[in-house]
């Protein structure tokens, strides 16, 4: 069993044990875009180099702390768009916000709601998989997937 099918796996789980992901897989699939931006963001593909490099964005924006509690096992601290805005950069924002038609205040807003939970779900053993979360087709096809579920 691949990496992709062990993480897909145990998010398939904790959506068929009730524990919270239907309300993310909700949001997310009532806007495609947003999906397609969370993968560009953690895919390996995407423009920050996947989680490792989400990680490294946080950590340069004093808030390493931050992400670090979405991998592990404990619970996902907050974070406002601002928060996000900063780390991430406007421009970051901005380029995936025009890729995928998407007001640049609203995606910072909408990906700070639902990026911890897609973080978290997508690391269910508490540490970042050191070959990464996959491309940006695989996490679409994987949250495609959870969304059919």
């Amino acid at each position: 069993m691949g990496l992709l099918d062990s993480v897909l796996g145990a998010v398939s789980s904790q959506v068929q044990g009730g524990q919270g992901l239907q309300g993310l897989m909700g949001m997310l699939g009532n806007q495609p875009q947003l999906m397609q931006a969370a993968s560009s963001l953690l895919g390996s593909d995407g423009q920050l180099g996947g989680l490792q490099g989400l990680i490294g964005k946080f950590q340069q924006g004093g808030l390493g702390d931050v992400v670090s509690s979405w991998i592990g096992k404990g619970e996902n601290l907050p974070i406002s768009a601002e928060q996000l805005t900063s780390v991430l950069g406007n421009d970051t924002l901005s380029g995936l916000a025009s890729q995928f038609g998407l007001n640049t205040n609203d995606l910072a807003g909408q990906l700070s709601s639902v990026l911890p939970g897609i973080v978290d779900k997508l690391t269910p053993d508490g540490q970042a998989p050191a070959a990464g979360l996959g491309n940006g087709g695989d996490l679409m096809g994987m949250l495609g997937g959870l969304l059919k579920g």
